[in-house]
């Protein structure tokens, strides 16, 4: 636990958000993956989704059990409380290391020398004064792997990163087509990335997840591509239906499907992506146009009189694109 008696900017203030709070409980579940998330990144017909993506949607997990354990405390003291799961701008990160669970590393997440980096963080803000646990300090010393395992080269420097690099925001967060300087280092990852968590060398003493919400499905540890880029909407929300997954919607899932598509070098995924081209979604046609052309070049060129009758400007960018010759390898 943290009692956050001083402001300090780099943790934040809970009192911001509740006036009356005296304590804050930071809770940390394992959810450690039972194998190498990386293994799948050299199955090129096959999507990779984050470890933390792979069942149920972690906050209605942890929710509920922050719920029933402050509830707990509440009757045993009077004190009022309340729990957040990402739900608040509260720094649990800091709130985290400053309560004793871990502390962050260099890939800027918290790291636990008996989980290693795989925790879901929680916290119930209370009324009740408790006393605090000491800090963990940072175990890190002259690491890197972290910062060395990152496809884009998203930490400009250790405990440093730039979102705007980084695989988990292209995939999950940004609305927009993926700039194709990324693009190839995607690779078939298709909802987050997993690297710099697995690279960590602390998650040798880490132990697999007991959460069997938490645990992979079935369908979900190991998805084919080509399974992926015939979803619809409705069987895009049936898939996921209480997956985090299903918070990106269709369109931009099947962006990074298609992305993943261009990269493994499946000539015989170019009829799925040929479908594509005709998509309702701009932005599955956009990334569809330089999965053809990665695929099929001549087949591209053969397509390329879509660009005429081409209402979005972003998908008129990369017929142009496709034109000149514009992309990526790797």
């Amino acid at each position: 636990m943290a009692w956050m008696a001083e402001t300090e900017a780099r943790r934040g203030d809970p009192r911001m958000i509740w006036p009356d709070v005296r304590a804050v409980v930071m809770l940390g579940l394992n959810y450690g993956p039972e194998t190498d998330p990386r293994a799948i990144l050299a199955k090129a017909d096959r999507g990779a989704i984050s470890v933390y993506a792979q069942n149920r949607d972690y906050h209605d997990v942890i929710k509920g059990k922050l719920k029933l354990l402050a509830g707990r405390l509440a009757a045993r003291s009077g004190a009022e409380v309340k729990v957040f799961v990402d739900t608040a701008p509260l720094m649990e990160k800091p709130l985290a290391a400053a309560a004793g669970i871990g502390w962050q590393g260099k890939h800027t997440n918290l790291v636990s020398r008996k989980f290693g980096s795989w925790l879901f963080l929680g916290a119930i803000l209370t009324a009740l004064p408790l006393k605090p646990d000491e800090p963990e300090r940072d175990h890190c010393g002259s690491c890197r792997a972290c910062l060395d395992a990152c496809p884009t080269a998203a930490f400009p420097a250790p405990y440093q990163i730039d979102a705007r690099r980084c695989i988990s925001y292209l995939t999950i967060e940004h609305a927009g087509p993926i700039p194709p300087e990324f693009r190839a280092a995607m690779g078939n990852r298709i909802y987050g990335c997993d690297d710099c968590l697995a690279a960590c060398p602390w998650n040798k003493f880490a132990q697999a997840g007991a959460e069997m919400k938490l645990k992979a499905r079935a369908d979900l540890a190991a998805p084919r591509l080509a399974d992926l880029a015939r979803l619809d909407d409705a069987a895009f929300r049936a898939l996921f239906s209480g997956s985090p997954v299903k918070r990106i919607g269709r369109d931009r899932f099947l962006r990074n499907v298609l992305i993943a598509i261009g990269n493994s070098k499946d000539a015989s995924l170019v009829p799925l992506v040929v479908e594509r081209l005709g998509d309702p979604a701009a932005i599955v046609r956009g990334a569809a146009i330089w999965a053809l052309g990665r695929l099929d070049p001549e087949r591209a060129r053969l397509e390329a009189h879509r660009a005429s009758g081409e209402p979005d400007a972003d998908v008129q960018r990369e017929w142009r694109q496709l034109a000149r010759g514009d992309l990526v390898s790797g």
